[in-house]
């Protein structure tokens, strides 16, 4: 390895650790995304704009795009089922296109994006273990505005995203599951004061109330507590 090579190699070493840091502070999803999404602008050389396509319950949306373009590119993807997004996500890989217009794998999307003046798109599939969080995309007027360097860097740099990702969306699981036990707590005390009833026949009450109006267990607890029992 040549000085210059073990030199970048550092710089990049430091780069992303810095990036982990970023993310790691992130205080929830959306801020997490937004901060993914504002240092890989940065930190890709040749994209102009990024965004994230996010999978959330079998769909995808974009989340925390630099600029509206990133949205009508990706709703071209999302609406004609074909492009370096989609296909990250659907067939695992990264997709590299320096001249979008005359791509063949995208006889739709292709022209239509390059229409709309994006030429070169970088995908990237964001993922832990076997779960695909969705795809991290980088876009450019450019023709061939990213070179196999760019790729692999960026490589790099999807991976930290995609663990800062799943962190994040875990915590704000875990919030919500207590934020609900306490929700569902507060209304059973409610119940056992108000009718000197114990906490299993508290929740019992709750798990029939909930069914009876086809709504979540903490939906019901949040309405009673809300209305302190009243109806």
């Amino acid at each position: 390895m040549s000085p210059a090579d073990d030199g970048t190699l550092r710089k990049l070493a430091g780069t992303l650790s810095g990036v982990a840091r970023t993310l790691q502070a992130e205080p929830d999803v959306e801020t997490t995304v937004s901060a993914i999404v504002k240092v890989a602008l940065d930190y890709v050389a040749g994209a102009e704009y990024a965004g994230i396509a996010l999978v959330e319950r079998g769909r995808i949306h974009t989340v925390a795009p630099t600029g509206e373009i990133v949205r009508a590119i990706d709703k071209l993807q999302y609406d004609l089922r074909e492009g370096p997004c989609v296909d990250a996500i659907a067939e695992h890989q990264t997709y590299r296109v320096g001249n979008v217009g005359r791509e063949r794998r995208w006889p739709s999307f292709g022209p239509a994006a390059a229409r709309n003046g994006i030429h070169s798109l970088l995908s990237y599939r964001l993922f832990v273990s076997d779960r695909t969080l969705g795809a991290l995309n980088f876009y450019s007027s450019r023709v061939d505005a990213f070179d196999q360097r760019t790729e692999d860097d960026g490589t790099l740099f999807a991976t930290h995203a995609a663990i800062a990702l799943i962190g994040a969306q875990r915590e704000a699981q875990l919030s919500l599951a207590i934020d609900n036990r306490d929700i569902i707590s507060t209304a059973k005390g409610i119940l056992m004061e108000r009718h000197d009833i114990d906490a299993a026949e508290a929740f019992r009450i709750l798990v029939e109330a909930s069914q009876s109006a086809n709504l979540k267990l903490h939906q019901t607890a949040a309405w009673f507590v809300e209305n302190r029992g009243q109806g």
